[in-house]
Order: C-alpha cells, then structure tokens, then sequence
C-alpha cells in the first residue's frame, strides 16, 4: 500500500516538474528583450509574458510543497544541502515578482530599463540554475545521510553536505550545465512562438522572432542530446532486492528498455518539440508550434522524472555514500501522511481547470498597443 501512494506522489511530482519546465517559455521571452527594439516592441512583449508570470513561480512554490510533503527527506537534503543554489534560484524570481510590480510605477527612480534588465536576469537564471539542479538529481551530488541523529539533542544534523559550495558545485558538472542550457535554448524557441501567436507589432517583428526560434532550436537540439546521452551512458543507482542500494551499468537506459509507457511518452513529446521547430523552418506563417512545444516539453519531462524514479531508481544519488542515495521507498512520508495528503490532491484538477480558465480569458485576444490603452500594462 506505502508504494502505491509513494508512486502516486512521484507522478503529481512529475506533473508539476512538467507543468514549471513549460511554463518557463516566460523566462525565455525575458531573455528576448535585449533582441527586440527599444519602445513598442519590448512593451509589446512585456505585457504578453506578464499575463503568464505568476504561473512559473507558482508551479514552482507548488513543486516544493508537494516535494515536502511527499519526500522530506529529498526536501531536507537537497533544500539544506544545496542552500545555496536553491537560494540563488529563489533570489531570480524575487527580482522578477518586483520588475513586473514596479516597473511602469509613477516615481521609479530608476528607469524601466533597470528592471529589463532584471528580468533578463531571471530570464537566464530562472531556467538555466533549475536544470542544473534536475541535473544533479540524475548525475548525483556529494551527501551523507545518518538518521540515527534524529535521536541527539541539541538540533540534530542528519544530513552531512559533501562541500562547502552549498550546491553551486554542480555548475562544474558539464552534464548538468548541458541540460541547463538545453532548457534555456528550449524556452527561448517556445517564448518566440507565444510572441508570434499573441503579439501584434511591427510588420517585420513576426518574422525576426521566427528566427531567434529557429536559432534558439537549432541550439537546443544538439544541446539535449548530449545530455540525454550522458544520461544513457551514465550508471544508475538502483535498490537490489536485499534493500541495499548498487550501482547499475546503464541503468537509466535499462529503464527506458522496460519502462514502455514512459519510453512512448518521451518519443511522442519529442515528435512534438521538434515538429514545432521544423514548423516553423518550413512555414514562414506558421503559428501552431507554441501549442505542440508547450505539451511536448510536459511530455518530455515528465518521461524523465519517470525514469529516474520508477523502478528502483534513485531519483537523487549521492556519489560519496552510495547507501545514501534517495530512493521513492526511503525518502517518502509514513503511509498516514500520504493517504491524507493524497485526499489534499483531490483539488488538483479543480486548480489546473482554474488555470486553463484564466489562461483563455487573458489570451482571448492579441496584444497591440490599441489594446493596452485601456488597461493597466507593465
């Protein structure tokens, strides 16, 4: 019964991880103001990416807390541990939340391009920084964990940070870096095509963003498959049938051979993101890429988390204590926990169909400067 709902609870996890990973087309639009004209474009842009921003942060907030509840082991862990990557993550989307707030504010004393240029900041930041910690959740970090501490006084420490860089060590790992990239590249060339379906500029603005997708897609590619093949070629820890944790030569790749179902959900999100590319290569007015990049991107991580999770798999590896390594069964909440939380979960589609409401009506027409006179716009 505890494995049900452990697995249960890795795919809410996977949902929300997909949901926030295609959601950050909005960091990928921020990152594109430097590459629109100043004036008309840039506000243009602006006001469309604001109507979507509070979604990235708040799928975010919501991974945490669903990774708390679940797994607080992961959240003990990796939130302590790698304090200070996750602060660095959280400082990006502060300046985000304050840059759409005050940005057109009467008595700004500091211009509108200073807080461009923070959102630029986020707009890099804000994806790059989370891929890299994904990255260390499949390539491993430095951690012991002794639970046994839990029983002395004087605020226990059970878990045991292997440095002292609080995390940032991961952005010495290529193969993490390499997915940060990926994902930077892929929501600037998702961010390109919303612009495309929901901004009414000047006559050669569709076009030029047309090609920051293409580019920005064709940077991706090779990008992501460098990851997906260190992933592949990478060893996997993976809970044998004593309890112990071992390594397993190719193991992620072993559970892509398995696992049919998730191995089918990543090619079908694949097809996906790169129809949407070849879309927009082949059709100079082409404006159904956002669509099938958006869920393909879902699709694509949400597979990944199904890979590293399921089937034994340590989703987060320590390489200096491999007993210490996160599994689904060693890191979850008692059994109590996740049923009353599993009941919480009820409200969650009740949510994403509020999301989808709120969605349409802000983007039931397209934003020209005629259409921002009337209302408030950042």
């Amino acid at each position: 019964m505890l494995s049900l709902f452990q697995n249960y609870w890795w795919l809410l996890i996977s949902i929300l991880a997909a949901a926030f990973v295609a959601l950050t087309f909005v960091q990928g639009g921020q990152s594109l103001l430097q590459s629109l004209r100043m004036g008309e474009e840039r506000t243009l842009a602006i006001n469309a990416l604001g109507r979507k921003w509070e979604l990235t942060f708040t799928t975010l907030v919501v991974f945490g807390g669903a990774f708390f509840a679940a797994f607080p082991l992961f959240y003990a862990t990796s939130f302590g541990g790698a304090h200070a990557l996750w602060l660095f993550i959280l400082f990006s989307y502060i300046i985000q939340a304050f840059s759409y707030e005050f940005r057109r504010k009467k008595g700004n004393l500091y211009g509108t391009d200073f807080y461009d240029c923070l959102l630029m900041l986020n707009g890099a930041l804000g994806i790059i920084l989370p891929g890299i910690a994904v990255g260390s959740m499949i390539f491993g970090n430095s951690f012991t964990i002794n639970l046994a501490n839990l029983t002395l006084p004087n605020s226990p420490e059970i878990v045991i940070w292997g440095t002292q860089w609080g995390g940032l060590e991961a952005i010495a790992n290529w193969r993490c870096v390499a997915l940060g990239l990926a994902l930077f590249f892929l929501s600037r060339m998702t961010a390109a095509m919303y612009l495309m379906n929901t901004v009414e500029g000047p006559a050669d603005m569709f076009q030029r963003l047309r090609r920051r997708a293409q580019t920005s897609g064709f940077i991706f590619v090779p990008l992501f498959l460098i990851f997906l093949a260190a992933m592949l070629m990478s060893p996997a820890y993976v809970t044998a049938p004593g309890g112990e944790i071992e390594l397993r030569a190719f193991g992620y790749l072993a559970n892509f051979a398995s696992m049919w179902w998730a191995s089918l959900t990543f090619l079908i999100g694949t097809i996906a993101v790169l129809g949407a590319l070849m879309g927009i290569v082949v059709n100079k007015q082409f404006k159904g890429g956002f669509r099938l990049s958006f869920f393909g991107t879902m699709l694509v991580v949400a597979s990944l988390f199904w890979i590293i999770g399921y089937g034994g798999t340590a989703y987060y590896p320590s390489v200096s204590d491999m007993q210490s390594s996160l599994t689904l069964a060693n890191s979850s909440s008692s059994l109590f926990t996740l049923q009353v939380m599993s009941v919480v979960s009820i409200i969650l589609p009740f949510v994403i169909a509020y999301i989808v409401y709120v969605w349409r009506r802000m983007g039931r027409t397209p934003i020209s400067l005629q259409s921002l006179l009337n209302e408030n716009n950042y």
